[in-house]
């Protein structure tokens, strides 16, 4: 997707306003896992997401792409939301948020404060986004889709800081729902000529993208029945499949069982906070101990925007049921 020059010009953009996230080793995290792990920290981005990288690049190309635009409309389940929020509101644009009824809570609370305008429709993020697309024909505002070349310029950038740390990584864990982050991942090893292999991590109850990379077409799902809102979605992105189902090495499924564990062994071997889909990485990976014997893991926490009535259910451990 792009080239290293392109990455590091992207890099150093993002780098005003987002620090570098770190990325450990843990070694409790290596006593579970049976071999070596490095998390990639991306919960410690400034709206405690990935998200907030894309949508520096994306204003950015926005004010020069189309300068008599007012602002953005899009639509989220929370971490996209604030960072398209927190990037106009710096900028002066305006940012209209549609998400779901029954949204996060503090993730709502959160894209207020970063100054959006949010509005409530439809029953999951993929009605919220068919409204928030209709809505942009009747103001001058940008209509912001889930994935979008400069946000994948930006969010791997965080890929980019991984790889160059720890070049030497056997496979790398992405969670996947739209799509940006795990080709973002891709687009960043591709531009280093790395031969990391990148696995994909859905939930059981939003297969959408798994089933669609083993059908070699777009599969829909009814319903995206998954705590992990990260995840939910149930209609994968054309672009998006285009890239990770040539480059990922496999997308696998993890329930929300074992995303709950991953949650809590987050919280106890290293005292970080994960979502949902923060720790379906480490989960897939629990997953699959067996075939990591003696590789060098990497793990991508994706976020850690979690609402505290959830992280206590969790942490008492129960599996919360979705909304």
């Amino acid at each position: 997707m792009f080239t290293r020059s392109e990455l590091e010009e992207a890099h150093r953009l993002v780098g005003r306003f987002v620090p570098p996230t770190p990325a450990h080793d843990w070694p409790l995290l290596a006593e579970a896992l049976g071999t070596q792990v490095i998390v990639k920290h991306e919960n410690h981005a400034p709206t405690g997401a990935f998200k907030v990288r894309g949508g520096v690049t994306l204003m950015h190309w926005l004010k020069q792409a189309h300068p008599r635009l007012e602002g953005v409309i899009t639509a989220t389940r929370g971490n996209h939301g604030q960072s398209q929020a927190r990037a106009a509101t710096a900028l002066g644009l305006r940012a209209k948020i549609v998400v779901p009824h029954g949204n996060s809570t503090e993730k709502n609370a959160a894209m207020r404060a970063y100054g959006a305008e949010l509005i409530e429709h439809g029953a999951d993020f993929d009605a919220a986004r068919l409204e928030a697309m209709c809505l942009a024909e009747a103001e001058p505002l940008f209509p912001v889709p889930p994935f979008h070349r400069e946000l994948v310029r930006g969010v791997a950038t965080y890929g980019l800081e991984l790889f160059l740390a720890h070049p030497d990584l056997d496979v790398v864990y992405v969670p996947v729902g739209c799509g940006s982050g795990i080709c973002g991942v891709i687009a960043a090893r591709d531009a280093l000529g790395l031969k990391t292999e990148i696995v994909g991590v859905v939930s059981e109850g939003a297969p959408g993208v798994k089933l669609s990379v083993e059908a070699g077409r777009l599969i829909e799902t009814e319903t995206a029945r998954t705590f992990a809102d990260g995840v939910a979605v149930r209609v994968p992105v054309q672009a998006a499949y285009d890239i990770y189902s040539e480059g990922a090495a496999r997308i696998g499924a993890v329930s929300d069982a074992e995303i709950a564990a991953a949650i809590r062994l987050y919280y106890s071997a290293t005292h970080n906070l994960a979502e949902g889909a923060g720790a379906a990485a480490l989960a897939l990976a629990l997953q699959e101990c067996d075939r990591n014997l003696g590789r060098k893991v990497g793990l991508i926490l994706s976020g850690g925007n979690i609402d505290a009535p959830l992280y206590a259910e969790i942490l008492a451990g129960r599996v919360p049921q979705p909304g």
